[in-house]
């Protein structure tokens, strides 16, 4: 059964959960927040515009059980990420809303992960990509099973910009990127294209500068974008998908022995201080019938100055 639970009832968390049973390509839908009533109420709205949506996705807040030892006011209860095919880290409800991260996200990565052990992990959040490089350095989490989905939403707002130059549809846009979103991201214009046509054919050095001087502003993208880009991931962790997506994963030798992280595998730099870029990412088959987990696509083409300028900041 494919069953995907999303940890944190918040703007986030509720978009995500709306989101996938809007596309119903998962079966169950587990929405699990320390303000159990409010995840509850959530679900049970999704749920209803089910028919509307001609969807069959069931949506649930699991009711925090006192013999999982986690029915302490203030704790959501995880007991419901066991047998989970995919496990979403989004945000807390509020007041004030906000990403779960920093040193409690990386306990509750901890939890997470003594409950269910096989299950991969996507953090769907804009500021998550701490928590995926430590989640991996520190937990020892396998960066197969740990991934940020954000930058698959901030490639989703560059199409869309590239469209609006060329008066177009951003379906027909195809382009990835690579870094540390906001301030370092190399977009390989060279690679990209728009209907098979090289996009730097279609689009001139000024129109390319000036859509790359707006990066900085798309970030962090809001709640829906994230929650769409984090619905694709965990439906391609769910099912497999043939695309070539854009995350954040650990910086591990493995990963960065290639392109504009070549640099940083033998400097030592990634052991002492946890990195997770951005980059073009694949899903492929894992250890187990019907398991899916995450593996880093070959990085594309980029100029020698971005090379220098990635491998500087990265």
């Amino acid at each position: 059964m494919s069953v995907v639970a999303i940890i944190g009832a918040g703007d986030l968390g509720g978009a995500l959960a709306s989101r996938l049973a809007s596309r119903d390509r998962v079966r169950e839908v587990r929405l699990i927040d320390a303000a159990a009533g409010v995840a509850a109420g959530k679900a049970l709205d999704i749920l209803q515009a089910n028919p509307v949506e001609a969807s069959a996705t069931r949506v649930i807040a699991p009711t925090v059980s006192a013999a999982s030892g986690a029915a302490a006011p203030g704790v959501a209860d995880l007991s419901a990420v066991a047998g989970a095919s995919v496990i979403v880290i989004a945000d807390e409800v509020g007041p004030p809303v906000k990403e779960i991260q920093a040193e409690a996200g990386l306990a509750l990565l901890g939890r997470v992960r003594s409950v269910n052990a096989v299950a991969p992990i996507v953090c769907a959040g804009a500021s998550q990509a701490w928590l995926v490089a430590l989640g991996t350095a520190e937990l020892g989490i396998p960066a197969t099973h740990l991934v940020g989905s954000a930058p698959l939403a901030l490639v989703a707002a560059l199409k869309a910009l590239v469209a609006l130059e060329l008066n177009g549809s951003a379906q027909d846009v195809s382009l990835t990127l690579a870094g540390l979103p906001p301030q370092a991201v190399a977009v390989p214009w060279q690679t990209a294209s728009v209907n098979g046509e090289s996009l730097e054919r279609l689009l001139d050095a000024s129109a390319l500068r000036r859509i790359e001087s707006r990066i900085r502003y798309l970030w962090p993208p809001g709640p829906y974008a994230l929650a769409a880009a984090a619905a694709r991931m965990a439906e391609g962790l769910v099912a497999g998908s043939r695309q070539t997506l854009c995350g954040f994963t650990a910086d591990t030798a493995g990963t960065a022995a290639d392109g504009a992280f070549a640099g940083n595998a033998g400097s030592g730099r990634a052991a002492g201080n946890p990195r997770a870029p951005a980059r073009p990412l694949r899903i492929e088959a894992g250890p187990g019938a019907g398991r899916w987990q995450i593996r880093a696509a070959d990085l594309p083409a980029f100029s020698p100055q971005q090379h220098v300028a990635l491998d500087a900041i990265l």
